[in-house]
């Protein structure tokens, strides 16, 4: 699976308003065949950038990628933004989220 996290630092303007931005392209995303999740949070030390975590199947990612959705979002997106996005991007091995060993709940 392809596993990706991507950093957005808005612009104070578009902070609470970011959310709404992103509504359409999230939605359309959670849609495809190949998408595994597709989850925004918001940081708790910066409440201006939004990290998103996101997952798709080996084939899913480059049908994302080339979808209007994605394209549109890309032209967007940008007008709400201080910084390019950062992403960390990596193919890995599963299909899913794991169990922490770590900390078991009965």
């Amino acid at each position: 699976m392809y596993f990706i996290v991507v950093k957005f630092q808005t612009k104070p303007e578009w902070t609470d308003r970011w959310l709404d931005l992103v509504a359409d392209f999230t939605s359309a995303t959670r849609q495809e065949p190949g998408n595994l999740w597709f989850e925004w949070s918001r940081s708790v030390d910066d409440p201006a950038e939004f990290v998103l975590v996101e997952a798709f199947t080996d084939d899913g990612a480059g049908p994302h990628v080339n979808s209007a959705h994605f394209k549109k979002a890309t032209a967007e997106l940008g007008q709400a933004l201080t910084a390019t996005p950062r992403i960390v991007s990596r193919q890995v091995e599963g299909s899913g989220w794991d169990e922490m060993g770590e900390i078991t709940v009965a």
